[in-house]
């Protein structure tokens, strides 16, 4: 989001600021303006959003009618003093946004929007983002000495450097009241201790998840549903908690992405408890694949040995048969048992690792070429 450069102010010298780049779409609170091209009038301005470190954002009261648009850096109300934060909504949508989470846009208990920051303003908010690294460490070391069974993930100094918000994740209860204390003391600043979950810890620190891209909790997930191995269940994913399990030793929430899909497919699909009754056997279900709908049925029901795969239409038709007390010859038709199953799609399956090397006969053939060439030239010399 920002790009800091150290800052020196000296005694007689004109303020230099930061150069402080706003770029759109590169933060995880950011939302797209789909109505930035529509004319709004002014008083649909006087309610905006402003995000603060890329993981917090509210809504603030512009009782100065102030010209805000989406990137500006404000002063807004705080308890106590006041906070930086930079504009992430105005217009329409925000209007909207507030209908959806049911809030009153008129409520008292909105904040109001100072003013538009000044140079000293960004200067102390950029010395304040500088504290927050070595302020976290040193708290993690103080929380050691007192023996507090917590980990602190992150601290947000507030605008001013008047205050200081410490984030923390434990699995028990912890009295930090003797923590505050000595916080208080060391840093000089008012203390706010608030608890977070794993998945919200996981969102501030970052990683790369197992797919190899950035972990979506830092990216673009703002509010994390529950996920259970029934997410699991339906997609037919193996229930091994070390392939299931993010980084926050959660379950991973990109199990509810495609979670739907799977429950509209299987809609239709005939109950797969039902062992099927053939003539000389019986078939019980193993497994299933939902977007090719396919069931693969086994002659034994504990192991899955000899599987067949038998379309869901067949399954169907076979149960129907079943319950008029009838058994099909044979799970599948002959001739649909070669169609059923389509082809590999893997593009690379004829090619190699080395298709790009130059083949060695290519090598030794200019090789005799060279020396063939050197031979006919030293004759001609001679002669």
């Amino acid at each position: 989001m920002t790009e800091n450069e150290e800052l020196s102010v000296q005694h007689g010298e004109e303020i230099r600021l930061p150069d402080i780049k706003y770029k759109p779409g590169l933060n995880k609170l950011d939302a797209y303006n789909w109505l930035k091209d529509i004319s709004f009038i002014p008083s649909e301005n006087d309610i905006v959003e402003i995000r603060f470190k890329n993981t917090r954002k509210g809504f603030f009261k512009n009782v100065n009618s102030l010209r805000l648009e989406t990137g500006d850096i404000v002063a807004v109300e705080a308890s106590p003093g006041h906070d930086i934060g930079r504009v992430s909504m105005v217009g329409p949508l925000l209007h909207e946004r507030l209908k959806r989470l049911k809030m009153q846009p008129f409520s008292d208990d909105l904040k109001k929007v100072y003013r538009k920051a000044k140079a000293v303003d960004i200067i102390k908010w950029e010395e304040a983002k500088k504290l927050e690294t070595t302020t976290m460490l040193r708290s993690r070391q103080i929380a050691e000495e007192l023996k507090l069974n917590m980990k602190i993930g992150d601290v947000e100094y507030q605008g001013d450097k008047t205050k200081a918000i410490f984030y923390y994740i434990a699995d028990e209860r912890v009295d930090f009241r003797q923590l505050i204390k000595v916080l208080a003391d060391e840093f000089r600043v008012r203390i706010e201790m608030r608890q977070i979950g794993a998945r919200q810890e996981a969102g501030r620190i970052g990683g790369i998840g197992s797919c190899g891209r950035e972990l979506c909790c830092s990216t673009h997930i703002s509010n994390f549903i529950s996920v259970t191995t029934t997410h699991a269940k339906y997609q037919e994913l193996s229930l091994n908690p070390q392939k299931l399990a993010g980084q926050c030793s959660k379950l991973k929430c990109c199990l509810n992405f495609e979670f739907d899909c799977y429950i509209d497919a299987q809609r239709t699909f005939p109950p797969k408890d039902i062992p099927l009754e053939i003539a000389d056997s019986t078939a019980h279900f193993q497994k299933m694949e939902v977007h090719k709908s396919l069931y693969w049925y086994s002659t034994d029901p504990n192991a899955p040995s000899n599987l067949t795969a038998v379309p869901v239409e067949r399954v169907r038709e076979i149960q129907a048969l079943n319950r008029k007390g009838q058994k099909p010859d044979k799970l599948i038709i002959a001739d649909e048992s070669l169609e059923m199953i389509p082809a590999s799609s893997d593009l690379l399956k004829n090619n190699s690792l080395t298709r790009f090397d130059v083949p060695e006969t290519k090598n030794l053939q200019q090789r005799h070429s060279h020396k063939r060439k050197n031979r006919r030239f030293n004759e001609k010399k001679n002669k």
